[in-house]
């Protein structure tokens, strides 16, 4: 974390996560983990998949897959969606790795 950057809370599946990110970033998360807090509902509520972690990576490869094919529509995409991708994969596994330290 540095100076710049913020603590903003995020609810998925009814647990509390403490994500940073620049202030100018903080809409697009929320957003963003409001997307996946959806995604996973769905997932879970399929009644399919048991458990946090593999509700998470059903979503992690539905929205993968998602992605993937809309950037197939588009020609490849532009340049910045693999760095932001990663950027948003790193804090989710960041969080998670905290999460299951505490």
């Amino acid at each position: 974390m540095n100076d710049r950057t913020v603590r903003v809370s995020v609810r998925i599946l009814e647990k509390e996560y403490q994500v940073a990110c620049l202030p100018e970033e903080r809409s697009e998360l929320l957003d963003s983990a409001e997307y996946l807090n959806l995604k996973m509902r769905e997932i879970r509520d399929a009644g399919n998949i048991i458990g946090l972690d593999r509700i998470a990576v059903m979503a992690a490869l539905n929205l993968a897959n998602e992605l993937l094919r809309i950037r197939k529509q588009d020609g490849g995409g532009n340049g910045e969606v693999t760095p932001r991708v990663r950027q948003m994969r790193e804090r989710v596994e960041a969080t998670l790795a905290k999460g299951q330290l505490d």
